[in-house]
C-alpha cells in the first residue's frame, strides 16, 4: 500500500506543508541576507506543497511572495524597490555581471514549470534586467523530474545567485534547509530508498542531527 501523503484531504502542518508524521518546523532557521528577494510564483504553483517558493519565503520571510495571474499582472511598483537594481533570473538573459553589491540588488525569481516561466519572463521583461547564473551540475530537487540535467528548481536559483555574490552563510544556511525539505518530503511519499540515498551526499546528517535523530526511525519502520 503506498504511503503517499500528496492526497488531496491528507492533513499537513500549515508552516512546512508536511504531513505531520514528517513536520520539519523544529529545525526552522531564519536565512539572513542583504539580497532582496522576490517570488513571482505562478498561480497553479501555489496549490503544490513541493514548490520551493514557498519554501524561501518560509525560511526567509523578509522575501517577498507574489501570485502571478495572466489575467491580472502586478505593476512593477509592487515588486520593484526603488532603491535597488532588479534583476530577472532567466537562461536567456545577459551574463550575470562581475563585482556586484548584494546589498543593492533585488533578484525576482518565477516560480513555475518552465513554460509557465517562459510566459512569465515574456510578461515581466521591462520590470529589470534579465540575467542568467553559472549554474552546473546536478539538481538535488528529488521531488520532480527535470527534462533537462541542466534545469534546476527556484531555490537552487537562489543558491547559485548567493553563491557568485559570496553570500557564503547565508547559502550554507538555505542549502540546509532545502536539503532537509527534500528528504522530508521523500519520506513523506514512501520513498524510503531515494530518501536513504538522497542523504549521502547532504548536509543534513551533521546540520541536523537531532531531528534526523527523531525522524529517522520512522524511516526504517518501513517495510521494503
Amino acid at each position: 500500500m503506498s504511503r503517499s501523503v500528496v492526497l488531496r484531504d491528507t492533513p499537513r502542518c500549515l508552516r512546512c506543508q508536511l504531513a505531520p508524521r514528517w513536520c520539519v518546523c523544529a529545525a526552522w532557521r531564519e536565512v539572513v541576507s542583504p539580497l532582496r528577494v522576490e517570488v513571482l510564483m505562478h498561480f497553479m504553483e501555489a496549490y503544490r506543497p513541493s514548490s520551493t517558493g514557498h519554501l524561501i519565503k518560509r525560511v526567509m520571510p523578509s522575501s517577498g511572495l507574489h501570485l502571478y495571474r495572466k489575467e491580472r499582472l502586478l505593476e512593477r511598483e509592487v515588486v520593484a524597490a526603488p532603491d535597488r537594481e532588479l534583476w530577472i533570473l532567466h537562461p536567456q538573459g545577459e551574463p550575470m555581471p562581475a563585482h556586484c553589491d548584494a546589498a543593492h540588488l533585488q533578484v525576482l525569481l518565477l516560480d513555475a514549470s518552465w513554460t509557465q516561466a517562459t510566459e512569465m519572463a515574456h510578461r515581466v521583461a521591462k520590470w529589470g534586467r534579465r540575467v542568467r547564473l553559472p549554474m552546473q551540475g546536478q539538481s538535488r530537487y528529488w521531488l520532480r523530474a527535470q527534462a533537462d540535467a541542466q534545469r534546476f528548481s527556484t531555490v537552487e536559483s537562489l543558491l547559485f545567485l548567493m553563491k557568485a555574490l559570496g553570500l557564503h552563510e547565508a547559502h550554507a544556511a538555505l542549502h540546509a534547509q532545502f536539503e532537509l525539505h527534500v528528504w522530508a518530503a521523500l519520506c513523506s511519499r514512501g520513498h524510503k530508498a531515494r530518501a536513504n540515498e538522497f542523504l549521502l551526499n547532504s548536509p543534513v546528517p551533521a546540520t541536523y542531527p537531532e531531528l534526523l535523530a527523531h525522524l529517522a526511525p520512522r524511516v526504517r519502520e518501513w517495510r521494503a
